[in-house]
């Protein structure tokens, strides 16, 4: 197949990439293991991208964002690529839908509506617009559109926001960190008796109270862990390189001894 200039015209911006991914699979000329793939294989490839572009945020990394987003993009045209092999749809028919949806979710901005509004009755007004949506579809119940493949922690905060419309919800915090403490008890107390799949079950709770919890504090409970690993792994790379200052590693010290490095690190960064 000959080459045809878009291909190589770097000016040509998203029309360009198209044309790559549709050469890409090509049954005769494309790739081997892009013309292999289909919906089920590339989707993982689609979550890993996500979370690496949520990475490159966390970490101020300007630059790598730059690629990161180009590598989520290339996801979405990979999937409309083979929607149109398929005849499902095309990636203009994406474009279009996204900007439709966006117009109609923005009616104080693309609308008559009154822009003079606070963020919170924004985001109001952006869930019964949704609400809506979803009722023109047909669904029927109030946890149906919560995606299966969500991280479980990020599920479990998306169905108690959906309960907690139609009134499934406490309405005071002190009973939610009342719930947290009995299953943390009932975890602790029943440990020695349970099966490991009971344990499973009772820390599955556990974490799910945590998880509306965190709802309640207006807090999204994936972001609030993401920065808890990134200080844990902060901290304990402080304690491997002050141990081999002494020519020790964290396997050569004792407990004691790395929590006391432990308590160090977290003082001197409560210090800035």
């Amino acid at each position: 197949m000959l080459e045809t200039p878009l291909i190589h015209d770097t000016d040509a911006g998203i029309e360009r990439l198209l044309e790559i991914m549709r050469r890409l699979r090509d049954p005769q000329t494309g790739c081997p293991w892009d013309i292999e793939q289909d919906f089920a294989t590339i989707a993982p490839y689609t979550i890993e991208e996500a979370y690496e572009v949520a990475d490159a945020i966390d970490r101020g990394a300007w630059q790598e964002l730059k690629g990161e987003l180009g590598d989520l993009l290339f996801q979405s045209v990979f999937h409309a690529q083979m929607a149109q092999e398929a005849g499902h749809f095309n990636f203009q028919d994406v474009v279009r839908t996204m900007s439709d949806k966006m117009v109609a979710r923005h009616p104080h901005v693309f609308g008559d509506k009154n822009r003079d509004k606070s963020v919170d009755q924004q985001t109001r007004d952006w869930e019964t617009i949704k609400a809506a949506e979803r009722a023109d579809k047909a669904r029927q119940g109030a946890l149906e559109g919560v995606a299966a493949n969500l991280p479980a922690l990020l599920r479990a905060y998306k169905l108690q926001k959906r309960a907690a419309r139609v009134g499934f919800d406490w309405t005071d915090m002190r009973d939610v960190l009342a719930k947290v403490a009995e299953e943390a008890n009932e975890l602790a107390e029943a440990r020695d008796r349970l099966t490991q799949d009971q344990v499973e079950e009772e820390l599955g709770d556990l974490l799910f109270v945590i998880a509306n919890l965190a709802r309640h504090l207006q807090v999204e409970p994936e972001a609030a862990l993401r920065r808890t690993n990134a200080k844990f792994i902060r901290r304990f790379e402080a304690i491997e390189a002050r141990l081999a200052t002494e020519g020790k590693r964290p396997e050569d010290s004792t407990l004691a001894e790395m929590d006391a490095l432990w308590d160090a690190v977290k003082a001197k960064e409560k210090r800035g």
